[in-house]
This record gives C-alpha cells, structure tokens and sequence, in this order.
C-alpha cells in the first residue's frame, strides 16, 4: 500500500472520506463519490479497485503518518510517564482535527466482515501497539510501572473514553453546562484529555502502600 497520494488522488480519498463519515461505507457507492469528485467511476477503479481498498487507502491517508509520530516519542529522552501523557494527547489532538476518519474507524470496525477485509490496516495498528509497548516496558524496567499491565487494553481505554464523551455530546452539554462548541471542544482537549491521563497513570502505575 503506497503511502504518497496524487492530488486526484488525495481529491477522492477526501471526498469519499466526507460521503463515507456521513452516509456510512454500505450507505455510499462509488457512483456517489465519482458524481461529488467529478471524475469517472472507471478512474476511482483503476487508482484504488474496490470501494474496500479505497477505504483502507483513506485510513492509510489519514493515519499512516502517526507511526512516525510515535517512533518520534519513543527517542525522545522524557520519562515512560511523560511519554505516555504525551502519546494521549498525541491521539486526543488527532482525533479532533480528523473527526472525519475516526468517525468512519468507530463505525466500520464494529463490522466483522469490514475489519477482515482491512488486514494490511490492522497491521498498521499493530505497529502502533508495538511502539506502546517499547514505552510500557521501558517504565517496567525503571521500576515506575506495574508488572501486570495489560497493554492491548490501554488503547481501548484512552480511546473509548473519549468516543463515548463525543458521542454523548447532548447530555455532556447539559451536566458539565458547556453551552458552545467551543466550551464543549475546549473541554475535551483539556479536562477530559487530563482525566484519561490520570486514569491510565492509576492503571500503570504502582500503589503506595
């Protein structure tokens, strides 16, 4: 899977990206996205094959260059702590500046099927997992983080957390009084970004006695 994308390319990945986000990938056809982009279905075929690889390569477009971003933090001399506050808002930024894509991601992975047929995507993520752990088990061996941390799940945790408040947007609104988007959006990049901070910390590291 390439990872640099043509304008007409590029053109495509976010038109579907947009029809995908609204109308859900089983909701949009090609002939949608080739209508709205303005370039012939045959075209959108021979750049990408099927409507499923044209998702993968979206999700490659969109989050490919996130590995980077980790290998990045791993080198950079902070302690596992800070490394790890760091990649939470690392993926807490990402996520509001590409609602887009993760939008697709929550919803398209629900689906057995869909996940199946994004396996070069899933190895993507697992080398995302890789570098967490690299940052888990250097905090192992300084003594700072528990021994029986289960690492797939901290993810889930600092992902799921955030999904939920996103998706309950209305009554987060009314029972934390964030009246404007912009109260609401503030909130999440700020307290919200520090409650999953302070929860993963509990899960990592060791209890006073």
């Amino acid at each position: 899977m390439k990872s640099n994308f043509t304008d007409k390319q590029i053109q495509i990945l976010e038109v579907a990206e947009t029809l995908f986000a609204e109308k859900g990938f089983d909701g949009t056809s090609i002939r949608d996205i080739s209508k709205i982009a303005k370039i012939n279905i045959a075209m959108i075929s021979y750049y990408f094959g099927s409507k499923e690889r044209l998702l993968e390569s979206l999700l490659f477009y969109r989050t490919s260059d996130l590995k980077n971003q980790l290998d990045h933090l791993i080198q950079e001399e902070l302690e596992p702590i800070d490394k790890i506050n760091k990649l939470i808002e690392l993926y807490i930024n990402r996520i509001n500046k590409n609602k887009g894509i993760y939008r697709i991601l929550h919803f398209e992975f629900n689906s057995e099927k869909r996940a199946k047929s994004l396996a070069a995507f899933s190895e993507l993520k697992k080398g995302n997992l890789k570098t967490l752990e690299t940052i888990i088990e250097e905090g192992q061996k300084k003594g700072v983080f528990r021994k029986d941390i289960i690492v797939p799940l901290l993810t889930p945790t600092i992902l799921g957390t955030f999904f939920h408040f996103q998706m309950n947007k209305p009554f987060f609104e009314e029972v934390l009084g964030l009246n404007t988007k912009e109260s609401f959006e503030n909130y999440s990049t700020t307290e919200l970004k520090n409650h999953i901070q302070q929860t993963v910390k509990a899960l990592l590291i060791h209890e006073e006695n």
